[in-house]
């Protein structure tokens, strides 16, 4: 499970180091990918074979809908492995997604982390505690 809150710094290259607890975990190759609220998510590739390609892959692609999903899912995605640093590559078109530059936040997301530009996870994170209770409230009553 991928948790926690890691400030990182993009280098010149366009490489993030991983956070050092997850290295493992990822050590066999990630999906870099779009996220659904402008984030770069990074999967590790069986995490991604079970969330996004079997579930995603899965659904009817003659429905407008699915296929604007894996446009931005499998059109967006990249395939790398952490060097021994546990670098990543982050491609251009992921970065400008993200809008990524040197300074990032890396946050666990349970199954996958999320990178993002620092500032703008500052502006999120200070939605997220203010509505949490909300949300919470409104799934509560969805399992009644």
């Amino acid at each position: 499970m991928f948790m926690g809150q890691y400030d990182h710094s993009i280098d010149d290259k366009s490489r993030l180091t991983l956070p050092a607890r997850f290295r493992d975990a990822l050590a066999n190759g990630v999906v870099l990918s779009k996220g659904l609220d402008r984030s770069v998510d990074v999967y590790p590739k069986d995490a991604w074979q079970t969330t996004i390609a079997g579930r995603i892959g899965q659904l009817d692609s003659l429905a407008p809908e699915t296929r604007t999903l894996q446009r931005l899912f499998f059109g967006g995605a990249a395939e790398d492995t952490p060097d021994k640093q546990g670098r990543v590559l982050l491609p251009t078109h992921l970065l400008r997604y993200g809008s990524l530059t040197k300074d990032v936040t890396v946050i666990g997301s349970n199954d996958h982390l999320e990178i993002w530009d620092r500032a703008t996870w500052v502006e999120r994170l200070e939605g997220i505690e203010g509505s949490a209770d909300h949300v919470a409230q409104r799934l509560a009553a969805q399992h009644v």
